[in-house]
């Protein structure tokens, strides 16, 4: 849960939502996008799938599909800097032609684990 929320802070602050995101409720954030919750899920698990299967390196990439609500996407690592990677999301929401892309850093903490990192 910790880490779908971090995932969805994440992409709301690349895509510029910044303050004015906040006075908005999440679901609404989400919904405008064109993207679930459950998007957000399956998305947060291929990322960690991405991350911890193996070693991270520069062009692996892994795709993902909601099949509950059509939405897809793909996420490659761009960057592998010490402990962090940089990650580019492809993401086609449900019935919409384009697709966005979302760029985010994750680092290993203490306990190697992924999270959100600036």
């Amino acid at each position: 849960m910790k880490a779908r929320i971090i995932f969805v802070l994440a992409i709301l602050s690349t895509l510029g939502f910044g303050m004015t995101a906040s006075a908005k409720p999440l679901s609404r954030i989400i919904a405008e996008m064109g993207l679930s919750p459950s998007d957000f899920e399956v998305a947060s698990k291929t990322s960690r799938v991405l991350l911890t299967d193996g070693t991270p390196s520069v062009g692996k990439e892994m795709g993902w599909a909601n099949g509950q609500t059509g939405s897809q996407g793909t996420i490659r690592i761009t960057a592998v800097e010490g402990n962090c990677v940089r990650l580019e999301h492809d993401i086609q929401p449900q019935g919409k032609e384009a697709s966005r892309g979302v760029r985010t850093r994750q680092c290993k903490d203490a306990e190697g684990n992924w999270v959100m990192a600036p």
